[in-house]
């Protein structure tokens, strides 16, 4: 009892090192607000707008389907990236009916973040429309928010890399140990 006495300091030392050197858990990014929201009744957009709370992966294109009426898919042409936000074109105008946008980035360290919403088109399709949307009538909710936990999931943590920091700190803990004890058996 008297040896773990001992190095009972110095494993709590060697903890207490481990935890101030670890590096901070890798947060992955989460859909903040789509135009058009979840569960929103738009006239037929042009576009769908993602903004997620941190910078997506700009190296790894971001995949954005657009799924409406008899399963047919609308989006027109590839999906871009500038910072926070994914803009995906949509393939001409869509016809009244209940949408799915489903969707999967990868976040700056690297873990893939998917997550889908439904919204519905009311009225007639016009070719015409413009290429953003107006910003609401006053006295109205904003259009863009999301639930940014309902539908999302990552893969992996960053969690990941506290519990292998907290190993290394134990087995470095039990070999200064070890070395202390045999140190002082040859001493004594």
């Amino acid at each position: 009892m008297t040896r773990a006495r001992r190095l009972l300091p110095t494993f709590l030392a060697a903890l207490l090192i481990g935890l101030a050197l670890a590096p901070a858990a890798q947060a992955h990014t989460a859909l903040k607000e789509s135009s058009p929201a979840d569960g929103q009744t738009v006239a037929p957009p042009t576009e769908i707008v993602l903004t997620f709370t941190d910078e997506v992966n700009q190296t790894i294109a971001p995949q954005v389907v657009v799924t409406g009426p008899g399963g047919a898919e609308h989006q027109g042409g590839k999906a871009t990236t500038e910072g926070a936000v994914v803009t995906q074109p949509l393939a001409g105008a869509l016809p009244p009916g209940d949408y799915t946008v489903g969707w999967r980035v990868v976040a700056e360290d690297g873990h893939p973040v998917t997550g889908s919403f439904e919204f519905t088109v009311e009225g007639r399709a016009t070719p015409s429309a413009p290429a953003t949307q107006a910003a609401p009538p006053q006295g109205t909710a904003p259009t863009t928010t999301a639930d940014p936990a309902g539908s999302q999931t990552g893969e992996g943590g960053g969690s990941s890399w506290w519990w292998i920091g907290l190993a290394a700190l134990v087995v470095a803990a039990l070999a200064g140990g070890a070395a202390m004890l045999r140190k002082r058996s040859a001493n004594g």
